[in-house]
């Protein structure tokens, strides 16, 4: 009797299973590696071009009123195979609130084309100097 009740429990789990039409795990094979733009085929880009992405930065960055304030912010942000900016690190800050400002607007900046390599969408770091002078 007890092999039946089994053999009857692994029978109804087999159906259950094979019946399943989505994977119960995520996909595992997805590529989360964050590649360098030096060797892709494609790199990603601000729609417009980096003109436009300069001149976005420009209309939107709020300098501090600090007289005589001189110098470059290094930032770095990954671009997603969306096209989303997310990972934005102040590696070199002027101080007086020039790095919260440009984590700010990089927060709201539009979308990219996202970088591809072998007809696939990838993670890309990216690299923004930016140069702060006040009079």
């Amino acid at each position: 009797m007890k092999k039946l009740v089994f053999l009857f429990l692994c029978f109804v789990a087999f159906q259950n299973a094979k019946a399943q039409t989505e994977p119960i795990a995520p996909d595992t094979t997805e590529d989360i590696s964050v590649y360098n733009s030096a060797g892709l085929e494609i790199k990603p880009e601000f729609k417009g071009g980096y003109n436009k992405f300069y001149e976005y930065i420009a209309k939107n960055y709020r300098t501090p009123d600090v007289p005589g304030l001189n110098g470059q912010l290094m930032i770095s942000f990954v671009v997603e195979k969306d096209g989303s900016i997310t990972d934005i690190k102040v590696l070199k800050d002027l101080g007086y609130g020039t790095g919260e400002e440009a984590i700010r607007i990089l927060k709201k900046c539009p979308n990219w084309t996202p970088a591809e390599q072998k007809g696939k969408k990838v993670r890309c770091a990216f690299m923004l100097p930016l140069r702060i002078q006040t009079p």
